[in-house]
């Protein structure tokens, strides 16, 4: 099955690809691989803001990171000029969470993105991974990821 008829099975919808909100480009093309910038938390009611351990729990920092996840297949899908079914594997993601000095479960939230790479693209989903705490992201958001990807 292509992973464009997977996604379409389980009712995911990918969002647009984001613009990137600064000077740098959402993604660069190398050889066989991606190279997805950052992409923040961002649901269909605008920024997920918070911080975990303060004022967000890990469900929310979770579904935040599953956010992320969306807005990098659509950087992937952007990248494989609107065919998804070029991507090979998911290679690395790197998550970033805004959390107070003393939160401990930064892998539990970004489990979120990982858990719906594997739920939405199966084997190919299937990554290593960095999951890292940041004192303060970008417009205050809860989550960032970035991911290294292979495409055909």
């Amino acid at each position: 099955m292509s992973l464009t008829a997977r996604l379409a099975d389980l009712g995911i919808t990918l969002p647009e690809a984001p613009a990137p909100a600064a000077n740098y480009v959402p993604f660069v093309v190398t050889g066989n691989t991606v190279y997805v910038s950052g992409q923040i938390s961002n649901g269909p009611d605008g920024l997920i803001t918070g911080r975990l351990g303060e004022d967000m729990d890990v469900d929310a920092g979770a579904a935040a990171a599953r956010t992320c996840a969306l807005s990098l297949l659509a950087q992937v899908r952007a990248a494989c000029d609107g065919d998804l079914d070029r991507l090979k594997r998911v290679v690395k993601l790197t998550g970033f969470v805004n959390s107070t000095a003393d939160f401990k479960d930064q892998p539990k939230v970004i489990n979120g993105a990982s858990d719906f790479m594997v739920e939405a693209l199966g084997d190919v989903g299937r990554h290593a991974r960095s999951a890292v705490s940041a004192a303060a992201l970008p417009l205050g958001v809860a989550v960032e990821i970035e991911g290294i990807f292979e495409i055909e």
